[in-house]
């Protein structure tokens, strides 16, 4: 998460944008999240990111709008 974070909007953006790369930097973040802090909100972002991959366009919306991927602060 925190290197996530830690890219330039532009870098994130372009990162959510691409189909399958998104999926995979999507799981990468949000595993990593879990396991420096567990929280409802982490767990669950990891398993909609799981079983549904299309999350990866909200998290595209949601870090465009508020800076930050959906269920993870």
């Amino acid at each position: 998460m925190k290197w996530f974070n830690s890219q330039s909007r532009l870098i994130q953006v372009i990162l959510l944008l691409i189909p399958f790369v998104n999926w995979v930097v999507e799981i990468f973040v949000r595993v990593t999240a879990v396991v420096e802090k567990p929280t409802t909100g982490n767990i669950l972002g990891v398993i909609l990111a799981i079983i549904i991959p299309v999350w990866g366009w909200v998290d595209l919306i949601w870090v465009i709008l508020f800076n930050h991927l959906c269920l993870a602060n």
